[in-house]
């Protein structure tokens, strides 16, 4: 019964679309559009009912569909996602949809877990589709209509993100989220000096190496720290910068975030935030929600909405946003370039150990990711914040 209720919501919601799902016995549902081919039906419809979403995108790792075209299919699906569901099931979601487990939750005791079964997968299996920089977030091109290398719209990023942090010679910096060392060797370039604190023993060991390469040891220090565990300097951070970070926090520790850079900030120190953020109102609907993301990718992860971001900050914290960049169409350019470099890797994968299947759950997020900023359901920005002026 739970799959027959699956079928007919799927065969529903795809009925308004503008995409096509082919049926093995020949069948096709939608108005026309990017195709899906679903092979094995009753897997499929049984997933659907088991998990939804979840269910969703292990059907695609199973093999039980295929899309040449899966991330603009999964587009289609991202523009009307609020809508595909019915009103009275959304009313009985907290009934069905799985919550978060225990386990998961962003203490300090569990935050290092989290992180380590995404971050430290392997440097190399990253380095088959990020680019030289190894940067791990939203580039900034220049012109979204004209090709441009990766590499450069990093830097560009990066070098935004500094600029609106005031980093310059002298400069005291304090990053939350190493990556693989790029912003911080672009600081100490500046002049800066640098301290940059990471949960990824893999990322941390490389990006350490970077920084050797680039000669700036003797201003950059890395170390193996929770955010709620830095401690202060005695005048504190000039400057604070934080890329795609605050996603992993989860927002039962958003006022713990923001009160510990508000505590690090010197006085007339400057904040500078990339953030991902999602529509308000989903937020609240979904903050208790266990997705596809949160069981394969990224375990404890939540975006932040920009309101709740601005009410945290206002109640919690002296600061206040001063400056913000939207930048989501980048994001999905960012996403498309990742997604094929990572498939022309195939061989590379596997000679890393990564199987078959990793490589389609791999490709199914890259390609969700890509459709959620594609179409406008989720935005990358830009944030920076300063002390709130009397």
């Amino acid at each position: 019964m739970r799959a027959q209720l699956a079928q007919l919501i799927f065969r529903h919601a795809i009925g308004r679309l503008p995409v096509t799902v082919e049926l093995p016995d020949g069948c096709r549902l939608g108005r026309g559009g990017p195709v899906m081919v679903l092979h094995r039906p009753d897997d499929f419809f049984a997933r659907l009912a088991d998990d939804g979403l979840i269910g969703f995108g292990e059907a695609y790792m199973a093999g039980d569909f295929d899309s040449d075209e899966l991330g603009a299919f999964l587009t289609e699906l991202c523009r009307e996602l609020p809508s595909l569901v019915p009103q009275w099931l959304q009313r009985l979601r907290r009934f069905y949809v799985a919550r978060p487990p225990h386990g998961e939750a962003n203490t300090v005791r569990q935050t290092r877990g989290n992180i380590a079964r995404h971050y430290d997968l392997s440097n190399d299996m990253f380095a088959t589709f990020l680019d030289e920089s190894m940067s791990y977030s939203s580039a900034l091109f220049a012109d979204l209509a004209r090709p441009e290398p990766l590499v450069v719209a990093q830097q560009r990023k990066i070098d935004r993100l500094l600029d609106v942090a005031g980093v310059g010679e002298g400069t005291r910096v304090l990053e939350i989220g190493t990556g693989w060392g790029e912003l911080a060797v672009r600081a100490a370039g500046r002049g800066a000096v640098v301290h940059s604190v990471t949960l990824s023993s893999e990322q941390r060991a490389l990006a350490q190496r970077r920084v050797a390469n680039a000669g700036f040891s003797d201003r950059v220090r890395i170390e193996l720290c929770d955010y709620r565990d830095i401690a202060p300097e005695p005048h504190g951070y000039d400057a604070i910068v934080s890329v795609e970070m605050i996603e992993a926090v989860g927002h039962e520790y958003w006022p713990t975030y923001f009160t510990a850079l508000d505590a690090l900030l010197a006085p007339d120190g400057k904040i500078a935030l990339q953030a991902i953020t999602m529509p308000h109102d989903r937020m609240l609907a979904t903050r208790h929600t266990y997705t596809w993301i949160n069981k394969y990718i990224f375990p404890g992860g939540f975006l932040p909405s920009t309101e709740a971001i601005t009410s945290v900050v206002r109640e919690h914290t002296g600061l206040e946003i001063q400056q913000r960049l939207s930048m989501g169409p980048h994001y999905a350019r960012t996403l498309r370039e990742w997604d094929a470099r990572f498939a022309a890797a195939h061989d590379e994968l596997a000679g890393l150990g990564f199987d078959h299947v990793f490589e389609r759950m791999w490709h199914f997020y890259l390609c969700y990711s890509t459709a959620g900023f594609a179409s406008g359901y989720l935005d990358v920005q830009q944030l920076q914040l300063a002390r709130r002026s009397r």
